[in-house]
């Protein structure tokens, strides 16, 4: 049963790539333009290496379903709910590289309307939760800090490139 549940988390990242991939060619065709693509390998392997990391874990500490389990599953739902919900509020803008479309204002719906970047609020959690479900609590402490560096890179590229593309609209 966690195998299955393992495997449809990888296959739900792995699908968002591909709309991502989709959404960039998307973005790209409408004028859209990459920036500050440099730390995109970063992310690439934080989240590879998330998920090995989990795999070694779990084979080796010996695993028991108790009370935590089901308290970090709930969490991941929910967080799944929020995650669905940041996507759908960009639209076809959602990607996972810093691109922008001239001349089209920000998106200013959904959790966006609340929270600056709560995408990666989801995420931050999800990299304490996922590990949690299968007792990597290892991975649980050391990855959550891993994307908050990465984060320290990310979210000043973006917001130099937002400012930059609202200077433009005005």
């Amino acid at each position: 049963m966690l195998g299955l549940l393992f495997g449809l988390i990888v296959l739900q990242r792995l699908a968002e790539l591909v709309i991502a991939r989709s959404n960039k060619a998307w973005m790209l065709k409408r004028g859209g333009v990459e920036f500050e693509s440099g730390h995109y390998p970063l992310f690439i392997g934080l989240h590879s290496l998330f998920f090995l990391a989990i795999i070694v874990e779990w084979q080796t500490v010996e695993y028991e379903i108790g009370w935590l389990f089901p308290v970090a599953f709930i969490s991941f739902l929910i967080l799944q709910l929020l995650r669905v919900w940041c996507i759908t509020s960009l639209g076809r803008r959602w990607n996972t590289r810093i691109i922008v479309i001239p001349q089209e204002p920000l998106v200013s719906r959904g959790p966006y309307k609340y929270v600056k970047h709560p995408n990666y609020v989801v995420v931050f959690l999800e990299l304490f939760f996922i590990p949690l479900m299968f007792h990597a609590y290892l991975t649980a402490l050391i990855f959550p800090l891993l994307h908050l560096f990465v984060l320290a890179i990310r979210i000043p590229a973006e917001e130099r490139v937002l400012r930059k593309g609202s200077e433009n609209l005005n």
